[in-house]
């Protein structure tokens, strides 16, 4: 099937000039964020509809939208209503990491378009579903790591393709975010207006619990990566942009802890992972803990490091800095900021509406090994030993224990499937 008829299919072929019907799933901090850079958008886009599982962020959503002067959306509880609509050409994900996927398959099935956040799954065989997805169906998928469309940052990596600091023989990625503890929290009936078998989906039934749900969904494997596949993956993408590379690794070994605080958290607040790339290595390091600054003269906490035979680059929000020769001088500074979601939701819209996939700063195909990397790592870090990896493959090198990890157990009905 062409991207034309894929696009008659799924209800109409927008003109350069039209609007994109678009609903942003899951609506609670960064689903909120969403509808206010869409609403700055409204030449390219109408909110028609909000969705999430929690009737009260919906309807918070919904008044954000009115209060832009823009007609109320229609509420969505569950998903695949919005899926089943045809007035709706794609959709803006913000759901916690384990939906990543299957909505993203779901929505390409319908024929929806999808801008779904970072990290792109929750797992390494969910990644290659959602490429199959969007090739099988002929979709624009475009993933949330919106530095991609940072007009500085582009500059930046250009820098480092074009030899600014020489050859690169090492990226870091810092994610001292600092996190605080989330304490211990009973289990509890739930609240009214939450539909938790749904927030749950593919992950296991638990009961109820305030720290499962609200932000600190991220500190659980069952839904979340930890920090470094929250925050973290941002400059994980930026490291692998600076060293020139779309693959994995030929080899991954992280460790790290959660250390000082004793509450329910799972996932660690301190994690160094190190990726072998032959002649060059990717270094990732998380604190969450109190903690100074790397980064020389410019103190970074999150951020990225790059060091070449000829200096180094400090990568800090939007700005860099490049220090040169044997003293470490600065020979260029840029100090603009990164910029808001605006430019990767345009370029995302334009896509939708061009239908070329090749427009897309952060397409699926592209997007998912930042978010590999970041398992691989969390992968290593519970096992506790270094893991040779089969790049090609996809999977690790004759070890059936970590393999496995590579996917997870589905709950059904919310089943992530081998084919799409």
């Amino acid at each position: 099937m062409s991207a034309a008829a894929a696009a008659a299919a799924s209800g109409r072929i927008l003109g350069a000039n039209e609007r994109v019907n678009l609903v942003v799933i899951g609506v609670g901090g960064r689903g909120t964020a969403h509808v206010r850079s869409y609403n700055g958008l409204k030449d390219s886009c109408n909110i028609v509809g909000v969705c999430d599982v929690n009737q009260a962020a919906r309807e918070r959503a919904s008044a954000l939208v009115t209060s832009s002067g823009a007609p109320k959306p229609k509420e969505y509880n569950d998903m695949r209503e919005v899926f089943a609509d045809k007035s709706v050409d794609a959709v803006s994900m913000a759901t916690p990491n384990h939906w990543h996927a299957l909505g993203t398959v779901w929505a390409c099935q319908a024929g929806k378009d999808v801008y779904v956040e970072k990290p792109a799954s929750h797992n390494c065989f969910e990644a290659d579903r959602m490429v199959d997805a969007a090739r099988k169906y002929n979709r624009m998928v475009q993933i949330g790591t919106q530095s991609r469309s940072s007009p500085n940052i582009r500059k930046a990596m250009e820098l480092l393709q074009q030899g600014v600091i020489g050859k690169v023989y090492m990226a870091k990625g810092l994610c001292f975010k600092r996190r605080v503890s989330i304490g211990k929290k009973p289990d509890m009936p739930v609240p009214p207006g939450i539909d938790w078998d749904k927030f749950l989906g593919p992950a296991p039934m638990r009961p109820f619990n305030e720290n499962r749900f609200k932000y600190n969904w991220h500190w659980f494997w069952d839904t979340g990566n930890g920090d470094l596949g929250n925050q973290g993956v941002h400059q994980m993408d930026i490291a692998l942009w600076g060293l020139g590379v779309n693959e994995l690794p030929n080899s991954v070994v992280s460790t790290g802890g959660k250390y000082v605080y004793d509450d329910d958290q799972e996932t660690p607040n301190t994690q160094i992972a190190t990726f072998d790339y032959g002649p060059r290595e990717l270094v990732f390091e998380v604190r969450g803990l109190l903690t100074g600054s790397e980064g020389a003269e410019k103190g970074v906490k999150v951020g990225n490091l790059f060091y070449g035979s000829d200096g180094y680059m400090v990568l800090n929000g939007g700005a860099f800095q490049v220090y040169k020769g044997e003293k470490g001088e600065l020979a260029m500074e840029e100090n603009p900021g990164r910029g808001g979601d605006g430019n990767h939701m345009k370029n995302f819209l334009d896509a939708v509406k061009s239908r070329n996939r090749e427009s897309l700063n952060a397409e699926v195909a592209t997007g998912i090994t930042s978010a590999k990397l970041c398992h691989l790592a969390n992968i290593s870090y519970r096992l506790r030993r270094m893991l040779p990896v089969d790049s090609k493959a996809g999977k690790f090198v004759k070890d059936a224990e970590a393999n496995a990890m590579l996917t997870r157990h589905y709950r059904a009905p919310y089943v992530v499937p081998e084919r799409v």
